[in-house]
């Protein structure tokens, strides 16, 4: 049974830093691509970044470019989202999803999300 765990949200005050963690397992961690997406109230669940299982990543979001970093640890079967120069427009359920291939909105595998919660 595969499951994706995704845990270091909370509430930060703008300006801070999170980093978020998601953890595979049930799976060949290797084999997927990564993802994290998030979804704010009343908006779409858009893709934020992805990365390969060779590293290669792919940055969806023009607005948090420069302040958010995607890396994973394979050996671990774990990916990070490094989450800096937080803003307040970043408020929104983070979600960790596991794929065949990068994609801003599809993905095999999904987290239950965890909340990030930026106050100005």
């Amino acid at each position: 049974q595969v499951q994706v765990v995704e845990s270091g949200g909370g509430l930060v005050q703008a300006g801070g830093s999170l980093r978020l963690s998601c953890t595979a397992s049930g799976l060949t961690f290797d084999d997927y691509a990564m993802g994290w997406f998030r979804q704010a109230p009343g908006k779409q669940r858009e893709g934020v970044s992805c990365i390969r299982w060779s590293g290669i990543i792919t940055n969806y979001l023009d607005s948090v470019k420069g302040r958010f970093t995607i890396s994973r640890d394979n050996a671990k079967n774990t990916v990070y989202l490094q989450m800096n120069s937080l803003k307040p427009e970043d408020t929104a359920m983070y979600y960790c999803a596991a794929g065949d291939y990068c994609s801003n909105s599809r993905a095999n595998y999904w987290g239950q999300g965890t909340q990030v919660t930026v106050s100005s």
